[in-house]
């Protein structure tokens, strides 16, 4: 049983047939997304050089659309599938006033969750598409 071949992995906001990004309900993380890559794989060598690619244009195409919408101070980028050993990558705006700044989220936190909101989901996929058909 696989969590990310059996839910979304978050609020969905843009998909095609091999990879999908959601949005993830974290406190004091508004903004924060995973790219998901469909098919159940462990690693990016388990995709071939086309599919890599691709995948890796999603990201991209997330990280600056987050860049745009946000202008977050850093933006993390995660691949780790320790606990939920399916491909996929964490995007994460940061700031230096969020509840782990400078360390990883994943740390102790140092202060509690601003009031900072995210983008409306809607804006963030709509910009995601256009960055998408881009060349």
């Amino acid at each position: 049983m696989c969590e990310l071949c059996d839910t979304p992995g978050g609020e969905p906001i843009w998909q095609d047939d091999r990879c999908r990004v959601v949005q993830v309900n974290e406190p004091g993380y508004p903004g924060f997304c995973r790219v998901i890559w469909n098919a159940h794989v462990k690693e990016m060598t388990d995709l071939g050089e086309a599919d890599r690619a691709h995948f890796m244009a999603v990201i991209f195409a997330l990280e600056a659309t987050l860049r745009e919408l946000m202008q977050p101070d850093k933006i993390n980028l995660a691949s780790l599938g320790n606990v939920v050993p399916h491909l996929h990558w964490h995007v994460i705006p940061r700031f230096g006033d969020d509840p782990h700044f400078p360390a990883p989220i994943w740390a102790a936190p140092k202060r509690g969750a601003g009031a900072r909101a995210g983008p409306d989901i809607k804006i963030i996929k709509l910009t995601l598409e256009r960055r998408l058909q881009t060349p």
